[in-house]
């Protein structure tokens, strides 16, 4: 095959003339020789469920096996999916052969299908590897043979589980403990705004048409949504 073909496929099967310095081509063709990428890049991913939570553990994992500062990524909100904006930023980065580094395998997320959907679309689609760092079984550059393959799959379908139950328990954990909080007398929220002390007066007035109701909402500076609430919760305490 000329070395032309070689290079790049529209060139096969092209009758290849010479210049009037010797050299061939193909008529009307350009050719773009891409340099091959052969250096390895090195990642780091890092999450927290909130803007309140720190990262600074994982940060330093991350600078202790080697990986730039400028090369981590990190975002700031729940495991629940991957439509994070860092972690976008990070796949559209990677390049075969590259390596992502996560401290902790629930770092990367806690959903079960999803955990599996992107662990494949990373090491099987771009053809990177990832390193747990706490969990040395999923570091994709070693085990690479049939028998690796099989205990890194079966490793990744375990802790996939178990981080997904995770989220799951903490969620009924919250919901519970929202509900013994309730129980006590607890409330969530925004405190109310408070009623002026006339408020009664004020909504006799207004029953009595004796004062617009746009007139009785601002003296209450309260909304119209609250105005009418807080009139039956009167009403009600007034009958017992």
């Amino acid at each position: 095959m000329d070395r032309y073909a070689s290079i790049h496929p529209f060139a096969a099967g092209m009758n290849m003339q010479k210049d009037p310095n010797g050299v061939r081509h193909a008529p009307d063709a350009v050719f773009i020789l891409k340099k091959e990428r052969t250096e390895m890049n090195c990642y780091g991913y890092a999450r927290v469920s909130s803007q309140d939570q720190n990262e600074d553990r994982q940060m330093l994992a991350l600078q202790a096996v080697g990986v730039p500062e400028e090369r981590v990524y990190v975002d700031k909100q729940s495991g629940k999916d991957f439509e994070r904006p860092q972690y976008r930023r990070l796949v559209r980065r990677l390049r075969a052969g590259d390596v992502v580094y996560i401290l902790s395998f629930d770092r990367l997320g806690r959903n079960y299908e999803e955990i599996q959907r992107q662990w494949r679309n990373l090491t099987k689609e771009i053809g990177a590897d990832i390193c747990v760092i706490d969990m040395p079984l999923l570091d994709t550059r070693k085990g690479k043979d049939l028998m690796g393959t099989f205990i890194a799959d079966l490793v990744l379908q375990i802790l996939s589980f178990v981080a997904q139950s995770e989220r799951e328990n903490i969620k009924k954990r919250q919901a519970q403990g929202i509900a013994a909080a309730k129980a006590r007398g607890v409330k969530f929220g925004r405190p109310e705004a408070p009623l002026p002390e006339d408020f009664p007066a004020i909504a006799a007035a207004w029953e009595q048409g004796k004062l617009p109701f746009t007139e009785a909402v601002r003296q209450c500076h309260v909304s119209e949504a609250t105005f009418y609430r807080r009139l039956r919760e009167l009403r009600l305490a007034q009958r017992k």
